[in-house]
């Protein structure tokens, strides 16, 4: 994969008293699906509303290609706002239409972008209809649209997910990987987080306006700390207490899921286990991407009081 393409570098915003976005600092590499994920509160939405531009930042910046964004790069952007933002009595083609004349397309390129994006999103039976008489989730695959009609050379999404069915879900996956492939790096927010783990290179997990870890699936799983199956049919369900640097995570049967600290020591907790009976199974796992966002994101929202995302 290529290297970073679009930096935010320190970026602050403040609210008065209330600090939403504080020393934000990260990258997107070309082709990259970046994921960005974190609390009501934790500064997500404010964070890409400065990459767009629609919010000037208190300090730091924001560097397409090594430097600072300014209009015309801007314009160049593909944005899906959480909260739709489309003109409800338009009718899709011809609001689609629109949208990719005013980002600089002439007629008949942002006819021919507008009809292919119909098709490939199976809008295809609701070109002519009102955007207020779609189903949420055709509305969504609307808004979609309107981010790709143009052709950007970015993309931000705001919880893109939200409203659509399986299908639906899939298909917009579809589109976006093909995207990322085409070399567009695409960053984009969501609480379905079993997605995110699936769909993304890299997720920036964001506490109390802060970035508090980012990398890939694997690497976030390292940092956490091991995690262990084990299956000890005769233990009772305390026999992990009082181990060092062990916390019991769930009991389901016979099956004890224990997370270990850094540094402990895992044979020590076969040698409990053995001490009860027979040990069926004792595996390492790797711990969904909701776990690790949950050890991380503990606490973080609340000091920091939360409100705007």
């Amino acid at each position: 994969m290529a290297g970073p393409v679009l930096e935010v570098d320190g970026v602050r915003k403040s609210y008065g008293r209330r600090r939403a976005v504080d020393d934000m600092s990260f990258d997107i590499r070309a082709g990259e699906l970046f994921g960005f994920v974190g609390n009501n509160g934790a500064g997500k939405t404010t964070t890409m509303r400065i990459v767009l531009g629609v919010l000037t930042p208190d300090a730091g910046e924001v560097r397409w290609r090594g430097r600072p964004v300014g209009f015309d790069a801007r314009r160049q952007f593909g944005y899906m706002p959480e909260e739709r933002g489309l003109y409800p009595r338009m009718k899709v083609g011809e609001h689609l239409r629109y949208l990719g004349e005013l980002h600089g397309l002439s007629s008949a390129a942002a006819r021919s972008a507008a009809g292919r994006w119909i098709e490939r999103l199976g809008l295809a039976h609701h070109a002519s209809e009102e955007v207020q008489n779609l189903s949420l989730g055709n509305q969504q695959r609307v808004q979609l649209a309107a981010a790709l009609v143009h052709g950007p050379r970015v993309l931000v999404l705001d919880e893109p997910f939200s409203g659509l069915d399986p299908v639906a879900v899939d298909v917009m996956s579809d589109v976006l990987a093909e995207r990322a492939a085409d070399g567009v790096p695409v960053m984009l927010s969501s609480h379905q987080l079993s997605l995110v783990e699936r769909l993304c290179d890299r997720v920036g997990i964001v506490g109390g306006g802060r970035l508090i870890a980012c990398g890939t699936y694997r690497e976030l799983s390292e940092n956490a700390g091991r995690r262990l199956l084990v299956d000890a049919p005769e233990a009772d369900g305390n026999w992990a207490a009082g181990l060092a640097g062990v916390e019991v995570v769930s009991r389901e049967g016979t099956r004890t899921r224990l997370r270990l600290a850094k540094g402990a020591d895992d044979q020590r907790v076969l040698h409990a286990a053995l001490a009860t009976g027979p040990v069926t199974a004792f595996v390492s796992e790797n711990p969904p991407l909701t776990e690790l966002y949950r050890d991380l994101v503990t606490g973080t929202d609340d000091r920091t009081g939360g409100g705007e995302r």
